[in-house]
C-alpha cells in the first residue's frame, strides 16, 4: 500500500464514526434510492452484489431497501473502522455481508451479477484502470452502477480535504467505454448536496 492510500485509508478510519449519519444528512442515501428506484431492467433477486469502495454501505443499504436482500452482499473497502459500520448497517436490515479489507485492484474476487461503485474512482490514480478493474469485478451481462463526482464549486471545496477529482459527463462516458462496458442509462441527482456533487450511470458488461 502506497503511503498516500496509506494516509487516505487513515483519514476514513478516523471519520467512520460520523461519517453513516453525516451521509444521510446530506441527503446521499435517499439519492442512492432514488438512482436505484429509476426505470430499466430489474436485477435478479438472486443476484450477487458487490458494493466497491463501500464506506459505511450506503449505497449497499439503499441497494437493499430498493431490491430486497441479495444472494450474496460483498463490501470492498480498505478501512475496517468503516466496513464495521457498515457490516452493523446492513446485519440491521438483516443481512450478513461478506466483508473484504482491501483497495480496489488489490483484489482478485469472483466477480458479481450487480457491481456498486459510488466515489471511488476519483481518488484512483488512473480511473481507466479502476475501471477496468470494476469491469474484471462484473459477470458477462452484470452491471456496473456508478457515481461519481461531476465539476461544481461544492467538489471545489471538498477536494480540500480529500484531494479527489471530478469527471464531465463525456469523459466519464468516454472512459467507461473504453473500459469496455456498455452504458444503459444515465442519472442526474435532482435535489440536495447530490445534485451538486455527483452524476450516476448504469453500465453493463457485455455477455
Amino acid at each position: 500500500m502506497s503511503d498516500a492510500t496509506h494516509n487516505l485509508t487513515n483519514r476514513y478510519d478516523s471519520a467512520a464514526g460520523r461519517w453513516r449519519d453525516k451521509m444521510r444528512a446530506l441527503g446521499y442515501y435517499d439519492g442512492y434510492l432514488g438512482f436505484l428506484s429509476t426505470p430499466g431492467p430489474k436485477p435478479d433477486p438472486r443476484a450477487s452484489v458487490l458494493d466497491v469502495g463501500a464506506g459505511t454501505a450506503a449505497f449497499a443499504e439503499a441497494w437493499v431497501a430498493v431490491n430486497g436482500a441479495p444472494s450474496q452482499l460483498t463490501l470492498l473497502e480498505p478501512s475496517h473502522a468503516m466496513l464495521e459500520q457498515g457490516a452493523a448497517a446492513l446485519r440491521a436490515r438483516g443481512v450478513e455481508p461478506r466483508l473484504l479489507p482491501a483497495m480496489l485492484g488489490e483484489v482478485r474476487d469472483g466477480p458479481a451479477h450487480e457491481v456498486l461503485a459510488a466515489h471511488v474512482i476519483e481518488h484512483c490514480p488512473d480511473p481507466l484502470q479502476a475501471l477496468k478493474h470494476l469491469y474484471g469485478l462484473t459477470l458477462g451481462g452484470g452491471r456496473l452502477r456508478l457515481v461519481v463526482s461531476k465539476p461544481h464549486w461544492c467538489n471545489a471545496i471538498i477536494w480540500l480535504q480529500w484531494r479527489h477529482r471530478t469527471f464531465g459527463k463525456a469523459e466519464i462516458q468516454s472512459l467507461v467505454k473504453e473500459a469496455g462496458f456498455e452504458i444503459e442509462s444515465d442519472y442526474d441527482f435532482p435535489s440536495g448536496p447530490p445534485s451538486r456533487t455527483s452524476y450516476g450511470l448504469v453500465a453493463r458488461r457485455p455477455d
